[in-house]
């Protein structure tokens, strides 16, 4: 009976001990499966357009800036601080709508009014409902801008209304209707060109996973 006792006692500690080492390997399996990312802003991929509005019923105006100045941290594993950490500058003077008299005007009479040769702003916060804040400059003062964001599969889009009346810049506006009058004509006889603009930025993280 005693060594019966003995056999099974053995028997128990070699199957814990069977079972201590096959828990060990699967912890280290799954150690090794386990992938680390770090993300790195990719320039290419960046974009910044706007739409503003003429006639009393708000017909869109539509464009972009050409070129746009991303700074911030280079690489990171966690992609919401690198994003947290972006600021940007954009030259007037790479604004585009698509129509060359069109974009000269758009320069020289807002811009030129309001003597803003650069937009530039940061990212702020990015909340975990989805809402962000940026700062945005021009015409020499700083606002903050609140709008919405996605991130999903590396991609981050950003949306927001902005009124350029914020940032003292409606002489900008009332310049550039006064030069645009007739284009800015609609089917009622008013020539309009409202201080509202909406805003999107977006840009796609590159990943490399080891």
């Amino acid at each position: 009976m005693k060594k019966f006792r003995l056999f099974t006692l053995a028997l128990s500690t070699v199957l814990v001990f069977a079972s201590c080492q096959e828990e060990t390997a699967s912890n280290t399996e799954t150690g090794q499966e386990k992938e680390i990312c770090f993300y790195s802003y990719n320039e290419g991929s960046t974009t910044m357009d706007w739409t503003a509005f003429k006639y009393t019923e708000k017909a869109p105006v539509k464009g972009t800036f050409t070129e746009i100045n991303v700074d911030g941290t280079l690489k990171s594993d966690n992609p919401m601080a690198l994003l947290s950490s972006m600021s940007f500058s954009m030259p007037v003077s790479s604004i585009s709508s698509q129509n060359e008299e069109r974009d000269g005007k758009i320069m020289k009479q807002f811009f030129g009014t309001i003597k803003t040769e650069n937009l530039t702003g940061k990212v702020v916060s990015l909340g975990m409902d989805g809402t962000a804040v940026l700062d945005v400059t021009m015409n020499a003062l700083t606002k903050a801008v609140k709008g919405k964001y996605t991130f999903e599969n590396g991609k981050f889009d950003f949306s927001a209304s902005i009124d350029v009346v914020d940032w003292n810049a409606l002489p900008g506006i009332e310049a550039l209707n006064t030069i645009c009058k007739d284009l800015h004509t609609g089917p009622d006889g008013v020539s309009k060109l409202w201080s509202e603009v909406d805003l999107k930025f977006s840009t796609t993280l590159s990943s490399d996973c080891d």
